[in-house]
């Protein structure tokens, strides 16, 4: 008996020790596209966050408004701040140089943030919007802070402050009177410039106002005659600034010349030709250096649609002349030169289609030269910012952090791809999630053999089998990994490459992206949003926002639409993103909204005109259910499409006007996917609480902001009846007033005050509030309420008596306090709505995505007592008014998810899990079990102790059982 015993020590001490605690699935199953937007050229720019440290840091403030730091060695973001709303493109950011800030200004305010750790150092706010800004030089040897000049346009006019570099204290201002436009301010130490548009729109002259750093006191003011050039902003290439000899230029409306002025000289405008090659120039950009030790150089970039060239010149502080150095020659493609300097050096660096280039300001001799090479593809290279090192007398090295015509931004490091931003995704203002279509091949194969007598379909699927068989080899090959995949722990399963493909849990889906630059994104939802592909669909021009009305996928055919509110849509396919039909903007009317239809030829995306009339439409594609749209007057209005001949028109059957002061700010319905597993509530004493579940239900969000009031009223869409309301006073309207409509219960949330009117019934604290309702056919349990008996029943007709009221909903409601604004709500989905709901909110302060349970937001828990014992069977305990968000409750955990649009919930195959997929700014997707993975094992099993225990039973039976049987024989033969 020794000898089975301790091979049985041995096989479980090869076992691996059990885990005591389940390892978190944090930062495992979710993923986080953390972004900033699209860098500007303007505000990007590699600087020193420590004065006595060389490494440097690469600053941007983008597109929409984020400030942030990013290591250029690995691309991952060091600090980053939202400063405006995420749609704002006219921020400025300046390096302090020599110091250890940066200072930005976005809308009216001006921050200092120290450029390390992005804490902010001070912060000031004014009136007017700000146009320009710029840091001060202050004198050699000098310790002080240097101030910031800022030029603000309040009331039509141009204003300028210094602030203190310390404190953001005003140290002067100068206003001027005259009502021009304020375009930008410059410096060069001994005088300051603020270059404004003078004259009337369409043909502008440029004024320059001289001021005194010391005092803002004017000193002198000329103007240039440009009013057969200018006639706008953008007219103006260049306005340099903290250089020796700053300068203002631009071009005549042909591109032929080049026209410059040297801040300070009045009247001398000098003429420069302008080069072309290749057909005419189409763009011109200048480079100039912002140190005040640099050469006065400066960069010429020349663009036609075929290639590009370059001019360098210099200027002459002593003479006021300006005279080319050399020229760099034409190129094919659109190529992108970017300045840096270091001390009195300038440097310019090309990267064209095929490598990276370095010259010096003073000689066209190029200083380094890399071939460039690239991972991916990217576009050509628009513009970018660069950073140049001498390491020896003869040897250079660059990196470059560059911006796509794919909206990548990408850093080159010598000529090799570094790293790899999809900035592009940023700014989302729609998704929708997608399915993996099925094998395309197969579902034909499949076709074919159902559409066939028996004796031919077996024929053609033996054939099928056999043909199968040269993928064999390849199966036989991943079927060790497969088996070792299925046994060993998930983190020893490596990432998926190529195309994803279904799995049997569900978790593998795609999210179709549409941002607001115009582009369309695939994401790869269980591969971490893995990007599959991007597509530009309408590219936007001028800082103008993609306005998407409706997204829709249709996954029996792995097709995409997305409309757009002038009319526009494309149509794509959801695994390649190939543009399959699309129409430009203009070919349809102008869409207020979409909606989701079913139809006789099926569903499809109808839009809805400004009017909140869809128009007319083919009887075939009319929409078989009512419609809810809004009106011109702020109503809301019910539609039904009746057939006239070939076309069914849109008929109004109902209409509903909020009380006199109130207009409508949202309207919400049931998810399209919104199954319900039971239609009741049973009781801790085994009755029933019917549920009212009416899938034509909306939820409208009523506001009147001079009554500091909102109400809210469930509507029947058929009928239009108000089925239930009810109103806060003493709300903040301008704080976010969020709302979520699923099953029988709905939500909303609000900033609430305590007014002489509160009324007993609704909630009177002082504070953010969330408030639940549940609705039920009767208060009475095991009662289905007036319709009870009815087999079928019928909103128009709710009763054989004439003009009967409708059938209400029995309506329970509870309020909570939570400590902070949520800015969006939504509900978690699962497949066939056994799991219990979970209500998704945004907290926008926060910038995180919080889940809270249904069980918390019960509006049946008892106040004032401990629960009985039958309610406790019920999973009920007592009310308590404050929800505290656990941080077991924050499905972002640490991260910091900003600028948070939506978020959709999709099912999976597993009933208790829903995928999550967050957009806006950021990119996040997690998914949640509400009651627990009750169906799936957790990530810390360990499998392969199981199949180890198993195997080592197994050899414990096959040696003891010879044994056992032999001692039985032997027991026998001694008894008998």
């Amino acid at each position: 008996m020794r000898l089975p015993i301790n091979l049985l020590c041995l096989a479980l001490s090869i076992l691996p020790s059990a885990r005591a605690v389940l390892s978190d699935e944090a930062y495992s199953v979710d993923y986080h596209h953390e972004l900033l937007g699209i860098p500007q050229l303007q505000t990007t720019f590699f600087h020193q966050p420590r004065k006595h440290d060389k490494a440097t840091l690469l600053y941007t403030l983008s597109d929409l408004g984020v400030l942030g730091a990013v290591n250029p060695a690995t691309g991952k973001v060091v600090w980053r701040q939202l400063l405006g709303d995420g749609s704002s493109d006219a921020g400025h950011l300046r390096p302090v140089e020599g110091e250890d800030a940066v200072v930005s200004a976005l809308g009216n305010r001006i921050d200092a943030w120290d450029a390390m750790s992005g804490r902010e150092l001070w912060g000031a706010i004014f009136g007017g919007t700000v146009k320009d800004l710029e840091v001060m030089e202050t004198a050699a040897g000098s310790k002080d802070s240097k101030d910031t000049l800022v030029l603000f346009e309040e009331d039509g006019k141009a204003v300028v402050r210094r602030l203190a570099g310390a404190s953001g204290d005003v140290v002067w201002e100068h206003k001027d009177a005259t009502g021009d436009v304020p375009l930008q301010v410059s410096t060069n130490v001994m005088h300051i410039f603020v270059v404004a548009l003078h004259g009337s729109a369409g043909s502008y002259n440029l004024k320059v106002t001289v001021l005194d750093p010391a005092t803002g006191k004017r000193t002198n003011e000329y103007t240039l005659a440009t009013k057969a050039d200018i006639h706008a902003q953008e007219d103006v290439l260049l306005v340099g600034a903290n250089s020796a000899a700053p300068i203002i230029a631009w071009t005549d409306r042909t591109f032929k010349t080049l026209k410059v002025n040297i801040l300070g000289k009045s009247g001398d405008i000098q003429s420069l030709p302008l080069k072309e090659s290749d057909g005419s120039i189409v763009k011109v950009t200048l480079s100039a250096p912002n140190l005040v030790q640099s050469k006065s150089d400066f960069l010429v970039h020349s663009h036609s649609t075929k290639s590009n060239r370059a001019d360098v010149y210099h200027i002459d502080l002593a003479s006021g002349s300006i005279k080319k150095t050399y020229e760099l020659p034409k190129l094919a493609g659109q190529g992108a030169i970017s300045i840096s300097s270091r001390d009195a050096n300038v440097y310019f660096t090309r990267i064209t289609e095929d490598e990276v280039l370095i010259f010096s300001s003073a000689s066209h001799g190029i200083l380094g030269r890399w071939p460039l090479k690239l991972e991916g593809s990217h576009g050509s290279f628009l513009y970018g910012a660069s950073e140049v090192v001498q390491k020896s007398s003869d040897t250079y090295a660059v990196r470059s952090a560059v911006i796509s015509t794919e909206q990548n931004w990408v850093l080159v490091r010598n000529g090799a791809e570094g790293w790899v931003r999809p900035e592009g995704l940023s700014g989302a203002v729609a998704a929708e999630w997608a399915e993996l279509p099925e094998s395309e091949s197969l579902a034909k194969n499949l076709e074919v053999e159902a559409e066939s007598n028996p004796v031919s379909a077996y024929i053609h699927r033996v054939n099928r089998h056999i043909n199968d068989l040269q993928y064999l080899p390849e199966y036989l090959q991943n079927l060790p990994m497969r088996f070792l995949s299925s046994i060993l722990p998930v983190d020893t399963v490596a990432p998926k490459t190529g195309i994803p493909v279904r799995d049997s849990f569900g978790f593998n889906k795609m999210v179709v992206v549409a941002t607001q630059r115009g582009r369309v994104y695939g994401l790869d939802a269980g591969n971490q949003g893995r990007i599959i592909w991007s597509a530009p669909a309408f590219p936007q021009a001028g800082g103008k926002m993609w306005d998407v009305k409706g997204i829709w996928v249709d996954n029996t055919k792995g097709h995409a639409t997305i409309r757009g509110a002038e009319g526009e849509y494309i149509l794509v396919n959801t695994t390649s993103g190939k543009r399959i039909e699309s129409m430009p903007a203009g070919s349809w009317p102008t869409v207020r909204s979409t909606a989701v239809v079913d139809s006789p030829s099926g569903q499809w995306v109808l839009p809805i005109g400004v009017d909140g009339n869809p128009g007319e439409v083919p009887v075939e594609w009319a929409p078989k259910d009512s419609l809810v749209v809004l009106g011109d007057n702020g109503d809301v209005k019910g539609l039904k499409f009746e057939a006239k001949g070939i076309n069914a028109q849109p008929e109004v059957t109902w209409i509903f006007t909020p009380p006199t002061g109130q207009h409508v700010t949202n309207v919400i319905h049931r998810p399209l996917h919104d199954p319900v597993a039971s239609i009741g509530r049973v009781l801790g004493d085994r009755t029933v609480l019917y549920k009212y579940l009416n899938p034509n239900i909306v939820l409208v969000t009523a506001v009147s902001d001079e009554a500091s009031a909102v109400s809210f009223y469930l509507l029947d869409t058929v009928s239009g009846d108000i089925l239930y309301s009810t109103t806060h006073e003493g709300v903040d309207t301008k704080q976010p007033i969020a709302s979520a409509l699923t099953e029988n219960w709905f939500a909303y949330s609000l900033w609430g005050d305590i007014t002489p009117t509160t009324t007993d019934n609704l909630p009177s604290s002082k504070g953010y509030q969330i408030v639940v309702s549940e609705m039920y056919e009767s208060d009475i349990p095991n009662d289905r309420g007036p319709q009870g008996p009815s087999v079928n029943s019928s909103s128009l007709e709710p009763s054989e008596i004439p003009n009967a009221e409708p059938a209400v909903p029995h309506v329970i409601t509870q309020a909570y306090l939570t400590p902070e604004a949520i800015s969006h709500m939504s509900v978690t989905s699962t497949r066939q709505g056994i799991t219990t709901r979970q209500l998704l909110c945004t907290i926008a302060s926060n910038n995180a995505i919080v889940g809270i349970p249904r069980t918390i937001l019960d509006p049946r828990r008892p106040v004032g007592r401990d629960p009985t014992a039958l309610e406790q069977e019920e999973g009920i305990f007592r009310y308590h008014p404050m929800i505290e968000f656990d941080p077991k409750l924050v499905l972002t955990h640490q991260r910091e998810v900003i600028g948070v649009k939506d978020v959709i919930a999709s099912p999976a195959v597993l009933e208790s899990t829903s995928l999550l997929f967050a957009y806006g700014i950021d990119i996040f997707g997690t998914r949640v079990a509400p009651s627990a993975a009750f169906d799936i094992l957790g990530k810390g099993f360990n499998k392969l102790s199981l199949v180890a225990t198993v195997l080592a039973l197994w050899v414990g039976v096959v040696v003891l059982a010879p044994m056992v049987r032999r001692k039985q024989i032997n027991g026998r033969w001694m008894t008998s």
